[in-house]
């Protein structure tokens, strides 16, 4: 088979795309033709170099849409040809099952197309368990673009945060496939939303997509404006990615007892932090990975049934991947890129 896959770290410029060994599924596994993928961050991640040893070569790609196309060694109620989406959380059940004494499991918590191979190929190899049923109207571009980032998003805003209604929510890299999913998200939950991005055409997209309030970074302090905008109080939650460069006026911008909920850190994994101010508004700090196997199917049960709508910023065919990784790093994606097979 045909796969984008990558033989050692560095910048776009590594990645590959040619001949691969087709996956056998093994027990408990199952092959999935794959229709659609899409390209996250963490591929970006990926591919520089993770503190994490993954085996070369390696083949990216966490979010997968396909159609079964092999059973391994006892998988019972899957038809070959079934269309499928799949959750991207390997073993999440980890962080609800800790082992006694606190000891790691044998079986860590892992993520497709990061720790194993992932979807940016013609086939991939997936557990049973991850799979869901993918409704006959439903786009296989459309179910590939939205897993991990609704998942991410849902879990982060209303599991870790516990988001009520009528909170007010900061969201930062308004353009970025999680945030634009948490906006949706947020406003579902009767949030008042703010976010934080770049650009007037990005500023009126995050508009479009139901943010209350929109501060464009480049055009000055959006501290002081988010500031007067909340009439000297702050935000309940602030939602991030962008970590190191942003994480003073982060915790700035909470109200007393606000959370603060980190799932990356783009711009840098240090965090200046001011403890008085922690203490004295007594803040929380929280982090938040991925989301639980209940919490994939709940968000894409919404995304089947047009509640929830993932952004597409271009679809292209997987043979340009390192075209794809090169647009993701330079900034220049609004919502998500997807790749697809050749002959799809």
């Amino acid at each position: 088979m045909n796969a984008a896959f990558f033989r050692r770290h560095g910048g776009p410029e590594v990645v590959e795309f040619g001949p691969v060994p087709t996956p056998q599924p093994g027990a408990g596994q199952v092959r999935v033709r794959v229709r659609a993928a899409s390209l996250n961050h963490l591929d970006l991640w990926v591919r520089r170099g993770l503190p994490v040893a993954i085996p070369l070569p390696h083949v990216g790609g966490s979010d997968v849409a396909g159609e079964v196309e092999a059973l391994g060694p006892g998988v019972e109620g899957i038809e070959v040809g079934s269309r499928v989406v799949v959750d991207p959380s390997l073993d999440y059940d980890w962080y609800d099952t800790p082992a006694p004494g606190g000891a790691l499991p044998a079986r860590p918590f892992a993520v497709l197309g990061e720790h194993c191979w992932g979807g940016f190929a013609e086939s991939v190899v997936v557990p049973a368990a991850n799979l869901m049923a993918l409704p006959e109207g439903v786009p296989f571009q459309r179910a590939a673009a939205a897993g991990l980032v609704f998942v991410t998003a849902w879990h982060a805003l209303l599991a870790r945060a516990r988001l009520q209604p009528g909170e007010r929510v900061l969201i930062t890299g308004g353009s970025g496939g999680v945030s634009t999913a948490a906006i949706q998200i947020a406003r579902r939950a009767g949030a008042q939303v703010f976010v934080v991005t770049s650009g007037g055409d990005s500023v009126e997209r995050v508009r479009a997509l139901g943010a209350h309030v929109v501060f464009d970074r480049l055009e000055g302090p959006w501290g002081k404006a988010l500031w007067a905008e909340t009439g000297k109080r702050g935000v309940d939650v602030v939602l991030d990615s962008v970590g190191q460069a942003l994480w003073p006026d982060l915790l700035r911008a909470l109200a007393p007892y606000g959370r603060l909920v980190t799932y990356g850190g783009t711009t840098g994994p240090e965090g200046a932090t001011s403890i008085p101010l922690v203490f004295w508004k007594q803040l929380s700090i929280l982090g938040s990975t991925m989301g639980t196997p209940a919490d994939f199917r709940r968000v894409m049960d919404l995304v089947f049934r047009g509640e929830l709508s993932p952004v597409i910023h271009d679809v292209l065919p997987l043979r340009e991947a390192r075209a794809a990784h090169e647009t993701l790093e330079a900034g220049h994606v609004f919502g998500k890129i997807v790749l697809i097979p050749e002959d799809d």
